[in-house]
Protein backbone atom coordinates (compact mmCIF):
# COMPACT_ATOMS: atom_id res chain seq x y z
CA UNK A 1 0.00 0.00 0.00
CA UNK A 2 1.36 3.32 -0.57
CA UNK A 3 0.93 6.56 1.44
CA UNK A 4 1.06 10.11 0.60
CA UNK A 5 2.65 12.49 3.25
CA UNK A 6 -0.62 13.28 4.88
CA UNK A 7 -1.00 9.80 5.90
CA UNK A 8 -0.38 7.86 9.01
CA UNK A 9 1.18 5.07 8.76
CA UNK A 10 -1.01 2.84 11.45
CA UNK A 11 0.80 -0.75 10.54
CA UNK A 12 3.51 -2.14 8.96
CA UNK A 13 3.10 -5.71 7.63
CA UNK A 14 6.18 -8.46 7.78
CA UNK A 15 6.76 -10.34 3.99
CA UNK A 16 8.60 -12.75 5.96
CA UNK A 17 10.32 -15.24 3.34
CA UNK A 18 10.01 -13.21 -0.05
CA UNK A 19 8.37 -15.62 -2.79
CA UNK A 20 7.59 -18.44 0.26
CA UNK A 21 4.78 -20.49 -1.78
CA UNK A 22 1.75 -20.93 0.58
CA UNK A 23 1.77 -24.84 0.44
CA UNK A 24 4.91 -24.17 2.40
CA UNK A 25 3.64 -22.20 5.48
CA UNK A 26 2.98 -24.90 7.70
CA UNK A 27 5.97 -26.65 7.62
CA UNK A 28 8.04 -22.95 7.94
CA UNK A 29 5.94 -22.07 10.87
CA UNK A 30 6.71 -25.36 12.44
CA UNK A 31 10.60 -25.42 11.74
CA UNK A 32 10.55 -21.57 13.28
CA UNK A 33 8.43 -23.09 16.45
CA UNK A 34 11.23 -25.69 17.02
CA UNK A 35 13.49 -23.18 16.66
CA UNK A 36 11.77 -21.12 19.22
CA UNK A 37 11.25 -23.81 21.72
CA UNK A 38 15.12 -25.35 21.15
CA UNK A 39 16.44 -21.37 21.84
CA UNK A 40 13.99 -21.43 25.22
CA UNK A 41 14.49 -24.20 26.54
CA UNK A 42 18.51 -24.98 25.73
CA UNK A 43 19.11 -21.15 27.46
CA UNK A 44 16.54 -21.08 30.27
CA UNK A 45 18.47 -24.48 31.12
CA UNK A 46 21.62 -23.43 31.20
CA UNK A 47 20.53 -20.64 33.06
CA UNK A 48 18.84 -22.63 36.01
CA UNK A 49 21.94 -24.99 35.96
CA UNK A 50 24.25 -21.96 36.55
CA UNK A 51 21.81 -20.19 39.24
CA UNK A 52 21.52 -24.08 41.10
CA UNK A 53 25.13 -24.86 41.04
CA UNK A 54 27.84 -23.07 43.00
CA UNK A 55 30.32 -24.76 41.89
CA UNK A 56 29.77 -22.46 38.41
CA UNK A 57 29.45 -19.87 39.89
CA UNK A 58 32.72 -18.28 38.34
CA UNK A 59 33.16 -15.51 35.96
CA UNK A 60 33.46 -17.40 32.84
CA UNK A 61 29.82 -18.78 33.28
CA UNK A 62 28.09 -15.86 34.91
CA UNK A 63 29.30 -14.47 31.45
CA UNK A 64 27.71 -17.63 29.75
CA UNK A 65 24.65 -16.48 31.45
CA UNK A 66 24.46 -13.19 30.27
CA UNK A 67 24.60 -14.10 26.63
CA UNK A 68 22.19 -16.94 27.28
CA UNK A 69 19.73 -14.22 28.39
CA UNK A 70 20.72 -12.81 25.06
CA UNK A 71 20.17 -15.36 23.08
CA UNK A 72 16.74 -16.08 24.91
CA UNK A 73 15.85 -13.05 24.81
CA UNK A 74 16.29 -12.53 20.91
CA UNK A 75 14.37 -15.62 20.23
CA UNK A 76 11.57 -14.12 22.43
CA UNK A 77 11.29 -11.20 20.25
CA UNK A 78 11.55 -11.67 17.28
CA UNK A 79 10.05 -15.46 16.70
CA UNK A 80 6.65 -15.61 17.84
CA UNK A 81 5.68 -12.79 15.40
CA UNK A 82 6.59 -14.58 11.90
CA UNK A 83 5.41 -17.72 13.35
CA UNK A 84 2.37 -16.30 13.96
CA UNK A 85 2.81 -14.59 10.32
CA UNK A 86 2.88 -17.97 8.96
CA UNK A 87 0.34 -19.82 11.12
CA UNK A 88 -2.33 -17.75 11.70
CA UNK A 89 -1.69 -15.33 8.04
CA UNK A 90 -1.33 -12.27 10.52
CA UNK A 91 1.75 -10.65 8.89
CA UNK A 92 0.95 -6.90 11.16
CA UNK A 93 2.72 -5.26 13.10
CA UNK A 94 1.65 -2.11 15.39
CA UNK A 95 3.58 1.21 14.33
CA UNK A 96 5.42 1.58 17.65
CA UNK A 97 5.29 -1.98 18.40
CA UNK A 98 7.91 -2.10 15.47
CA UNK A 99 9.87 0.23 16.72
CA UNK A 100 9.73 -1.57 19.97
CA UNK A 101 10.76 -4.60 18.02
CA UNK A 102 13.45 -2.70 16.14
CA UNK A 103 14.97 -1.38 19.38
CA UNK A 104 15.53 -4.64 21.11
CA UNK A 105 16.58 -6.66 17.59
CA UNK A 106 19.90 -4.42 17.41
CA UNK A 107 20.21 -3.56 21.14
CA UNK A 108 20.49 -7.32 21.62
CA UNK A 109 22.66 -7.71 19.30
CA UNK A 110 25.06 -5.06 20.19
CA UNK A 111 24.91 -6.42 23.83
CA UNK A 112 25.75 -9.54 22.51
CA UNK A 113 28.88 -8.29 20.87
CA UNK A 114 30.34 -6.58 23.66
CA UNK A 115 29.63 -9.74 26.00
CA UNK A 116 31.41 -11.81 23.69
CA UNK A 117 34.32 -8.76 24.06
CA UNK A 118 34.43 -9.41 27.91
CA UNK A 119 34.00 -13.81 27.50
CA UNK A 120 37.57 -12.90 25.03
CA UNK A 121 38.98 -10.87 28.08
CA UNK A 122 38.42 -13.59 30.33
CA UNK A 123 40.20 -15.95 28.69
CA UNK A 124 42.85 -13.90 28.04
CA UNK A 125 43.62 -12.77 31.76
CA UNK A 126 43.34 -16.03 32.40
CA UNK A 127 46.13 -17.85 30.14
CA UNK A 128 48.11 -14.56 29.41
CA UNK A 129 48.19 -13.45 33.18
CA UNK A 130 47.25 -16.23 34.94
CA UNK A 131 48.69 -14.50 38.49
CA UNK A 132 45.94 -11.62 37.83
CA UNK A 133 43.25 -13.37 37.21
CA UNK A 134 42.51 -13.76 40.74
CA UNK A 135 41.40 -10.02 40.48
CA UNK A 136 38.83 -10.54 37.76
CA UNK A 137 35.94 -11.52 40.44
CA UNK A 138 32.45 -12.58 39.32
CA UNK A 139 31.47 -8.68 40.66
CA UNK A 140 33.70 -7.43 38.01
CA UNK A 141 32.41 -10.06 35.14
CA UNK A 142 28.82 -9.46 35.89
CA UNK A 143 30.03 -5.37 36.21
CA UNK A 144 31.16 -5.54 32.51
CA UNK A 145 28.45 -7.32 31.11
CA UNK A 146 26.28 -4.61 32.99
CA UNK A 147 28.72 -1.82 31.23
CA UNK A 148 27.61 -3.85 27.85
CA UNK A 149 23.85 -4.22 28.00
CA UNK A 150 23.95 -0.47 29.14
CA UNK A 151 25.86 1.13 26.42
CA UNK A 152 24.27 -0.85 23.76
CA UNK A 153 20.75 0.23 25.36
CA UNK A 154 21.66 3.62 25.64
CA UNK A 155 23.02 4.06 21.47
CA UNK A 156 20.09 2.37 20.75
CA UNK A 157 17.46 4.38 21.99
CA UNK A 158 19.31 7.24 20.13
CA UNK A 159 19.03 5.59 16.84
CA UNK A 160 14.71 4.41 17.68
CA UNK A 161 14.06 7.68 18.87
CA UNK A 162 15.52 9.61 15.76
CA UNK A 163 13.52 6.83 13.47
CA UNK A 164 10.47 7.25 15.32
CA UNK A 165 10.55 10.95 14.28
CA UNK A 166 10.86 10.39 10.53
CA UNK A 167 7.82 10.95 8.23
CA UNK A 168 6.65 7.21 7.03
CA UNK A 169 4.45 7.75 3.63
CA UNK A 170 6.47 5.03 1.70
CA UNK A 171 4.62 1.35 1.48
CA UNK A 172 4.27 -0.35 4.68
CA UNK A 173 5.66 -3.47 3.33
CA UNK A 174 8.70 -4.50 5.44
CA UNK A 175 10.80 -7.47 3.78
CA UNK A 176 12.42 -8.63 6.56
CA UNK A 177 10.83 -11.61 9.27
CA UNK A 178 10.94 -8.82 11.89
CA UNK A 179 11.38 -5.17 12.08
CA UNK A 180 14.95 -3.98 11.71
CA UNK A 181 16.29 -0.48 11.72
CA UNK A 182 17.67 -0.87 7.79
CA UNK A 183 13.63 -2.38 6.55
CA UNK A 184 11.95 0.82 8.35
CA UNK A 185 13.87 3.83 7.89
CA UNK A 186 14.27 2.72 3.96
CA UNK A 187 10.44 3.54 3.97
CA UNK A 188 10.78 6.93 5.28
CA UNK A 189 10.22 9.77 3.10
CA UNK A 190 12.26 12.14 5.19
CA UNK A 191 16.13 12.43 5.10
CA UNK A 192 17.86 9.22 6.51
CA UNK A 193 21.14 10.68 6.34
CA UNK A 194 21.53 11.09 10.21
CA UNK A 195 20.81 7.65 10.86
CA UNK A 196 22.67 6.04 8.67
CA UNK A 197 25.57 7.80 10.04
CA UNK A 198 24.78 6.44 13.39
CA UNK A 199 24.08 3.41 12.81
CA UNK A 200 27.41 2.87 10.71
CA UNK A 201 29.16 4.51 13.93
CA UNK A 202 27.30 1.94 15.82
CA UNK A 203 28.55 -1.13 13.76
CA UNK A 204 31.76 0.47 14.35
CA UNK A 205 31.30 0.37 17.93
CA UNK A 206 29.54 -2.48 18.58
CA UNK A 207 30.80 -5.04 15.85
CA UNK A 208 34.42 -4.08 14.93
CA UNK A 209 35.58 -3.20 17.67
CA UNK A 210 34.97 -6.03 19.75
CA UNK A 211 35.86 -8.12 17.05
CA UNK A 212 39.13 -6.41 16.85
CA UNK A 213 39.91 -7.04 20.38
CA UNK A 214 38.74 -10.23 20.42
CA UNK A 215 41.34 -11.45 17.41
CA UNK A 216 44.03 -9.81 18.93
CA UNK A 217 43.05 -11.36 22.36
CA UNK A 218 43.30 -14.76 20.82
CA UNK A 219 46.23 -14.72 18.91
CA UNK A 220 47.52 -13.57 21.84
CA UNK A 221 46.54 -16.40 23.89
CA UNK A 222 47.27 -18.65 20.09
CA UNK A 223 51.47 -17.53 21.12
CA UNK A 224 51.56 -18.17 25.24
CA UNK A 225 50.08 -21.67 24.54
CA UNK A 226 52.60 -22.11 21.76
CA UNK A 227 55.12 -21.58 24.20
CA UNK A 228 54.21 -23.68 26.50
CA UNK A 229 56.11 -26.90 26.93
CA UNK A 230 54.00 -29.30 28.86
CA UNK A 231 51.84 -30.76 26.09
CA UNK A 232 48.96 -31.68 28.63
CA UNK A 233 49.15 -27.75 30.18
CA UNK A 234 48.83 -26.87 26.29
CA UNK A 235 46.02 -29.14 25.89
CA UNK A 236 44.31 -27.95 28.89
CA UNK A 237 45.03 -24.65 27.30
CA UNK A 238 43.04 -25.35 24.31
CA UNK A 239 40.12 -26.70 25.62
CA UNK A 240 39.52 -23.96 28.21
CA UNK A 241 39.09 -21.01 25.03
CA UNK A 242 37.18 -24.22 22.91
CA UNK A 243 33.81 -22.97 23.76
CA UNK A 244 34.28 -19.30 23.61
CA UNK A 245 35.89 -19.61 20.50
CA UNK A 246 33.45 -21.52 18.72
CA UNK A 247 30.57 -19.30 20.22
CA UNK A 248 32.17 -16.01 18.65
CA UNK A 249 33.07 -18.05 15.52
CA UNK A 250 29.09 -18.91 15.01
CA UNK A 251 28.59 -14.91 15.93
CA UNK A 252 30.66 -13.14 13.79
CA UNK A 253 31.70 -15.43 10.55
CA UNK A 254 28.14 -15.38 8.64
CA UNK A 255 27.90 -11.54 9.92
CA UNK A 256 31.16 -10.95 8.63
CA UNK A 257 30.35 -12.92 5.13
CA UNK A 258 27.64 -10.37 4.13
CA UNK A 259 29.25 -7.02 4.93
CA UNK A 260 31.97 -8.08 3.24
CA UNK A 261 30.04 -9.29 0.48
CA UNK A 262 28.26 -5.79 0.50
CA UNK A 263 31.71 -3.60 0.28
CA UNK A 264 33.46 -6.24 -2.61
CA UNK A 265 30.01 -5.84 -4.48
CA UNK A 266 28.03 -9.04 -4.33
CA UNK A 267 24.93 -8.51 -3.86
CA UNK A 268 22.71 -11.45 -2.19
CA UNK A 269 19.09 -11.67 -3.58
CA UNK A 270 16.85 -10.60 -1.34
CA UNK A 271 15.49 -13.99 -0.65
CA UNK A 272 18.51 -15.31 0.22
CA UNK A 273 19.88 -11.97 2.04
CA UNK A 274 16.52 -13.02 4.28
CA UNK A 275 17.25 -16.65 5.15
CA UNK A 276 21.00 -15.80 5.80
CA UNK A 277 20.46 -13.03 8.15
CA UNK A 278 17.33 -15.37 10.16
CA UNK A 279 19.90 -18.31 10.40
CA UNK A 280 23.44 -16.44 11.54
CA UNK A 281 20.50 -14.34 14.20
CA UNK A 282 18.91 -17.42 15.30
CA UNK A 283 20.93 -20.60 14.84
CA UNK A 284 23.98 -19.52 17.04
CA UNK A 285 21.09 -18.66 19.44
CA UNK A 286 19.68 -22.49 19.72
CA UNK A 287 23.71 -24.06 19.09
CA UNK A 288 25.24 -21.91 21.79
CA UNK A 289 23.66 -24.32 25.01
CA UNK A 290 24.80 -27.65 23.42
CA UNK A 291 28.40 -26.00 23.22
CA UNK A 292 27.95 -25.10 26.66
CA UNK A 293 27.38 -28.52 28.04
CA UNK A 294 29.38 -30.45 25.79
CA UNK A 295 32.72 -28.50 25.71
CA UNK A 296 32.64 -26.74 28.54
CA UNK A 297 34.53 -29.50 31.53
CA UNK A 298 33.31 -28.21 34.73
CA UNK A 299 29.31 -28.16 33.23
CA UNK A 300 29.93 -31.45 31.66
CA UNK A 301 30.86 -32.47 34.63
CA UNK A 302 27.88 -31.10 36.40
CA UNK A 303 25.45 -32.62 33.96
CA UNK A 304 27.32 -36.22 34.69
CA UNK A 305 27.10 -35.76 38.32
CA UNK A 306 23.70 -35.32 38.54
CA UNK A 307 22.54 -38.21 36.08
CA UNK A 308 24.97 -40.31 38.39
CA UNK A 309 22.86 -39.02 41.51
CA UNK A 310 19.86 -39.52 39.81
CA UNK A 311 20.43 -43.08 38.60
CA UNK A 312 21.50 -44.12 42.34
CA UNK A 313 18.57 -42.46 43.80
CA UNK A 314 15.92 -43.67 41.16
CA UNK A 315 17.97 -47.11 42.20
CA UNK A 316 17.19 -47.10 46.14
CA UNK A 317 13.51 -46.18 45.47
CA UNK A 318 10.53 -48.15 47.02
CA UNK A 319 10.80 -51.83 45.51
Amino acid sequence: MQYNSTTRIDHFFLTGFPGLSAQYYGPVSLLLLIVFLAIAIGNIFILVLVYRERSLHKPTYLIFCHLALSDLAFGTVTLPKIISKYWFDDSAVEFNTCFVQMFFVHFLSAAHSCILMVMALDRFVAICSPLRYSAFTNNVASCLCGVSWFLAASWMVNIVMNAYDLIYCNANIIAQCYCDRYSITRLACDNTELIKVLSFAGAMIFLLIPLAFIIFSYFAIFFVVMRISNQEGRRRAVSTCTPQLLITLLYYTPRCFVYLSSFLGFSLSLPIRVVVVMLYSLLPAAINPLIYCFKTKDIKECLSKRIKMRKIHVGLGPR
